[in-house]
């Protein structure tokens, strides 16, 4: 089958037209690979993949971290994690508390919400790229701290369950600007950037919101609506991404499947 690619706004995402023979074939990883970093998020619509399929299209990536995760609130399907979904309701990088943070992960729809339960995904190298050379040479300085339990500190109440399982993570430093080694940059913020360090509390709560704020304007941001058997695809060191408010006893169910990391959250140059 063709392999057809178009983009789906000026500074972020594609679309994706192919079939599943010819992703798990690895016939176009390279391609996949180089479009996943300049878009940050790839969709291929209906593309209907097996949980086979789906661990076989992305092992032509690259190393696995997780070969399957059932992303639900539904106990049945996520016994031991459903209440820590709570925290992708707001905008975050996965596992940043991590030295090397996943490259990516890729989404599968199982069961759609009657409504809401849109993915956004939000271009932090766009959002990088267009701030002012004096604003990106200041921000470079400086180092934010990361925790788990700001994940959760949008949600309107939290369980003391959520409160002691994200009470087990250390919080982390991490550089406000990711050097990739590519050569790009990106901003690593999120609402579990919490702190940044050497500031006052209220001076970097100001400047973690205001960077927030204008990394997820409507230029970098791609709301994904999903259909059944959709495949989505981001690049976790250069996208944020959150789901929007829809019934959690719905049943929604996405099944995951996380790239392993291949480089640190390091300082700009």
């Amino acid at each position: 089958m063709a392999f057809i690619v178009e983009e789906l706004s000026a500074r972020i995402g594609a679309s994706i037209a192919t079939d599943a023979q010819t992703l798990t074939s690895g016939k176009h990883s390279a391609e996949i690979r180089g479009l996943l970093e300049q878009r940050g998020v790839l969709v291929f619509p209906g593309l209907g993949l097996t949980d086979e399929q789906q661990i076989a299209f992305a092992r032509t990536l690259g190393p696995l971290e997780q070969e399957l995760y059932k992303v639900s609130f539904d106990k049945e399907h996520n016994p031991e994690y459903a209440e820590y979904t709570r925290g992708t309701f707001s905008w975050h990088i996965d596992r940043i508390d991590l030295d090397v943070p996943p490259l990516g992960s890729m989404l599968t729809a199982r069961v759609l919400a009657p409504s809401g339960g849109e993915t956004e995904f939000a271009n932090t190298y766009a959002a990088y790229e267009d701030l002012p050379e004096d604003r990106k040479a200041y921000l470079e300085t400086l180092q934010a701290v990361h925790t788990i339990a700001s994940s959760y500190r949008e949600l309107p109440e939290i369980s003391e369950e959520l409160r002691a399982f994200a009470d087990k993570f250390e919080p982390k430093v991490q550089p406000l600007v990711w050097q990739h080694r590519s050569g790009r940059k990106s901003l690593a913020i999120g609402v579990h950037a919490c702190g940044i360090v050497g500031m006052a509390q209220d001076e970097a709560d100001g400047l973690l919101a205001e960077l927030l704020e204008w990394a997820t304007r409507p230029q970098y941001v791609l709301r994904h609506s999903w259909r059944l058997g959709d495949t989505v695809i981001w690049d976790n060191t250069g996208t944020m991404h959150r789901v929007r408010p829809f019934d959690e006893t719905c049943g929604r169910r996405l099944h995951r499947t996380t790239l392993l990391g291949e480089e640190p959250v390091a300082a700009a140059a």
